[in-house]
């Protein structure tokens, strides 16, 4: 259960190697989550990961979890809850894929697809499902600005993530009433290895930030976070642009 100051005592990252997963374990390390599970494909970085986080205090053990692989979710999450009951799941897998290249290889856009969206649809309805088993529960998903409107130079990533953003948004709908809080989470450009080399966006934002804004929307229990926040204001104006004028934009 999370404590009086509405922290969550146990934690578990779906990406067990994002940065953004990791700054926000981290964070919440250090304000009394005491047990992380970090559930990815087995690798030295998700073990390296595992031993930071183990130092800083914290009981973490690591997970064996493949987006693209739906069919094991249930199981495999369903042991993860079955040690104990988790007060917040962070969903921070995703791939960003190559645009050019993606246009050009179908295949290698459906699997950005099925990472971003298929695999974590699958994901979040067998975690929401088991939260709204145990009574209590956080649910928090890693969207994006690129959702809010599909981009000439990322439609794919942002096709996957404007899908995503939907799906949370109702999956929210339809456990709120059993009192479990999902929440969705829009970076902006985020600084991390998967968007090194590319040029920043304006109101770019790092990991760090991301987590704090994480750990603030867990608290006060809100149901969309944008980070930065001044990324509200400027994705409803770029909504409201006309289309021949969105087109002609270099974004």
């Amino acid at each position: 259960m999370k404590d009086a100051f509405g922290a969550p005592q146990s934690l578990l990252v779906l990406g067990g190697t994002s940065e953004i997963g990791l700054a926000t374990a981290r964070r919440l390390i250090g304000r009394r989550t005491r047990r992380v599970h970090l559930a990815g494909r087995p690798s030295p970085a998700l073990d390296a990961a595992a031993r930071e986080l183990g130092a800083l205090g914290a009981e973490v053990g690591t997970v064996a979890f493949d987006a693209l692989d739906p069919d094991t979710h249930e199981e495999v999450l369903g042991k993860v809850f079955a040690e104990g009951d988790i007060d917040a799941v962070l969903l921070a897998f995703g791939v960003l894929g190559d645009q050019a290249r993606d246009e050009q290889e179908p295949s290698a856009a459906v699997r950005v697809a099925q990472t971003n969206y298929a695999g974590a649809v699958s994901a979040a309805l067998v975690c929401g499902a088991a939260l709204q088993r145990q009574g209590h529960g956080s649910l928090v998903v890693l969207s994006s600005v690129a959702g809010e409107r599909a981009r000439r130079s990322n439609f794919i990533y942002g096709s996957s993530k404007a899908g995503l953003d939907a799906f949370t948004q109702g999956l929210g709908d339809a456990l709120h009433d059993d009192g479990i809080h999902v929440m969705v989470v829009r970076p902006g450009f985020v600084h991390t290895k998967m968007t090194a080399g590319l040029p920043p966006a304006p109101l770019s934002t790092t990991p760090d930030a991301v987590a704090a804004a994480i750990e603030t929307g867990l608290r006060r229990r809100t149901e969309i976070v944008w980070v930065p926040w001044g990324l509200r204001p400027l994705m409803a104006g770029v909504r409201l642009l006309p289309r021949r004028v969105f087109r002609s934009i270099t974004l």
